[in-house]
């Protein structure tokens, strides 16, 4: 549980209808399993103890007696594991029957939860053997098997609290409860549940199964919550329906594991609740209603390091999938094209300026501009692209970016800006011999500034080419690359920008383009500032600041779910395990810190541009940073790792 992951598993037992004790033994065998697994919280189906299709036979006493001496036993035997335990059964309470989950940890029972839609149709008829569970938890006794008798809270309105994690909260609904237009789930996580469990008998048509994920998984986003929901399965009578063991864990709307249909046993996923916890701080508009008419029971667990199964991917900006690729490389393209478009409209120009290196950004700047002027209906031609070659081009970069002019059909102009900078040199008594940061970033303002005046001339927008990555670590020169006049990937990060480029390859048609394409991915991410060595690039970005899958992991950790350097050191670790050693990380993680504080000047006056994914560094939008914020609470945190 620490750093706020914990195990959760659903359990279909293999039952008997109408066998208590049978049922029992195999409950625990399936407890013992999860216990060995490291679960905190394990969820059976609904009346498990008994079997879902007992019919009639929830009428005998003999039965009803014989479940809550069984419960009792079960119970008894959760006495060396600190697991929270859901598991199902008839209950009488004054005369009526009811339908609930019984809550166990540690020896004892803490509550039960009554299922509050009880179905009245030809599949399920509950109606004729149970009644609607309470909402406001009342008191009832409970024996166990030492005989000791005392109370427990019954009712839906129960959260079950952990008193080491304050993220882990727990309620529950049941079955046919999660159907409803009102789910009992809604008012359970507006009253501070993170965690929903659901013991169900769902019955098995065909395409039932896919619609069952549906709702667990839209329920969990529509919450902002992790759902565990276990389904009975084999054992139960077959007289009229098949039950599936579907058993389902979504958290926020992913679905972390599921079962294959009729087969019973135990399923677990790790379950982050820091994640859901930043979700709803970040969410405005998710309104906690507070407590009332909830009763907390509060339980204690041990806090364990948990050797993750979750994955961690380890590019999260990056589609998965070859479906999921094209559907959202084409999204992301369109988003930034439409944003230049309307900017084009609305400023009335007819035509726009692109500094071409024949490197990541810029490409990726300039197929988006082609893509804008064609959703206009404006020539291609009026879209110019500019190469201006200095001391650190190279041939590579120089003849790519005139194969994607070529291809692309835009307007091309080579302006040699070596002996500009070298006036600007001696106007300002710079010894051209000194490779330092003037000698780098005169060049970039030197292209800025050729880059405004022809778009001066033209009538025309300056297209910038810098992306997220770069802003988030300030490599970028100020006034220089840092600045334009619309910024179509300021949100893009360089592992999405890299993708895309490569979408754009593989979908283009064109085997020039193509090939001009590929080349420009494999070559290094560099800003071309400082001479050649035997003409081949000399300064390599990922050499200086580190390399940008760490760097955009990074990223994504901090503003996206607002984790702290442990948390995302750890997720670090197992995302790149094998690639990274603890301590690279380590060293690419500090330095991320201190260059993501310092630089936070120049993202506080970034041009507009479009943004495409859930995280941006806008000080218009997602980032109302401080220039002035110190990192030292946070590079603590990371040096002390």
């Amino acid at each position: 549980m620490r750093d706020d992951f914990i195990r959760v598993a659903a359990a279909t037992p293999k039952i008997r209808v109408a066998d208590p004790r049978y049922n029992r033994e195999k409950i625990e065998e399936l407890m013992n399993e999860a216990c060995r697994q490291q679960v905190k919280v394990l969820v059976f189906p609904e009346l498990c103890l008994t079997a879902y299709t007992c019919g009639d036979l929830f009428l005998q006493d003999a039965l009803i007696e014989e479940a809550e001496k069984q419960l009792a036993q079960l119970v008894q035997a959760s006495a060396p594991m600190d697991m929270l335990i859901f598991a199902g059964l008839p209950w009488a309470k004054e005369g009526r029957l009811y339908n609930v989950m019984a809550v166990f940890q540690r020896g004892r029972l803490l509550g039960l939860v009554p299922k509050r839609s009880i179905p009245n149709y030809s599949e399920f008829y509950e109606a004729r053997h149970f009644h609607e569970g309470n909402e406001i938890p009342v008191r009832v006794n409970f024996t166990d098997a030492s005989g000791e008798t005392y109370p427990v809270w019954m009712g839906s309105r129960l959260l079950f609290a952990c008193r080491e994690n304050r993220k882990l909260t727990v309620a529950a609904e049941v079955c046919e409860d999660l159907w409803g237009a009102m789910p009992p789930s809604i008012a359970h996580a507006m009253a501070g549940a993170t965690l929903i469990v659901n013991g169900s008998a769902s019955d098995e048509v065909t395409g039932k199964a896919a619609y069952r994920r549906q709702l667990v998984g839209g329920q969990s986003a529509r919450l902002v919550c992790g759902y565990v929901y276990a389904s009975a399965g084999e054992g139960e009578s077959t007289t009229d329906l098949v039950f599936g063991s579907h058993n389902l864990i979504a958290e926020n709307g992913t679905l972390l594991a599921q079962s294959q249909l009729f087969e019973t046993g135990l399923i677990t996923a790790d379950m982050d609740l820091g994640r859901l916890s930043s979700e709803r701080r970040r969410i405005t508009t998710y309104r906690m209603s507070g407590q009332e008419g909830y009763e907390t029971v509060y339980f204690s667990q041990t806090q364990e390091d948990l050797n993750l199964k979750r994955r961690i991917d380890p590019a999260p900006f990056v589609p998965e999938g070859r479906e999921d690729r094209t559907r959202r490389c084409e999204e992301i393209l369109s988003i930034q094209a439409m944003g230049l478009k309307k900017r084009l409209e609305h400023t009335g120009c007819k035509s726009a300026v692109v500094g071409i290196s024949g490197g990541l950004d810029s490409t990726l700047a300039l197929l988006v501009t082609v893509r804008a002027f064609d959703m206009l209906g404006i020539s291609r031609g009026n879209i110019v692209t500019v190469t201006m070659p200095c001391f650190g081009t190279t041939d590579r970069t120089y003849d790519n970016a005139c194969t994607l002019i070529r291809c692309l059909g835009t307007s091309f102009r080579e302006i040699d800006i070596r002996e500009a900078v070298m006036l600007h040199f001696r106007d300002i008594g710079h010894d051209s011999g000194k490779l330092d940061v003037t000698y780098e970033n005169s060049q970039a303002r030197e292209r800025t500034q050729v880059l405004m005046d022809i778009a001066n001339e033209t009538g025309g927008l300056v297209i910038g080419t810098g992306d997220m990555s770069e802003l988030a670590l300030g490599w970028a020169t100020y006034n220089g690359d840092h600045m334009s006049m619309y910024a179509v990937n300021a949100s893009v990060p360089k592992t999405l920008v890299r993708h895309l480029v490569g979408y754009y390859a593989d979908t283009c048609g064109d085997a020039a383009l193509k090939a001009a394409l590929e080349d420009v991915l494999d070559t290094p991410v560099s800003p071309e500032l400082l001479p050649p060595k035997d003409g081949q690039i000399a300064q390599k970005t990922e050499d200086l600041v580190g390399p940008y899958e760490l760097h955009d992991f990074f990223l994504y950790y901090v503003l996206r779910l607002g984790y702290g350097p442990r948390k995302i050191f750890r997720l670090a670790e197992a995302a790149f395990e094998g690639v990274y050693d603890r301590e690279t990380i380590k060293k690419w993680l500090c330095i991320f810190y201190r260059r993501f504080f310092a630089q936070q000047f120049k993202r506080s006056c970034l041009p507009d541009g479009p943004k495409v994914g859930s995280v941006a560094v806008s000080p218009r939008g997602d980032l109302r940073m401080p220039s002035d914020a110190s990192a030292a609470l946070w590079l603590a945190e990371a040096e002390a790792l």
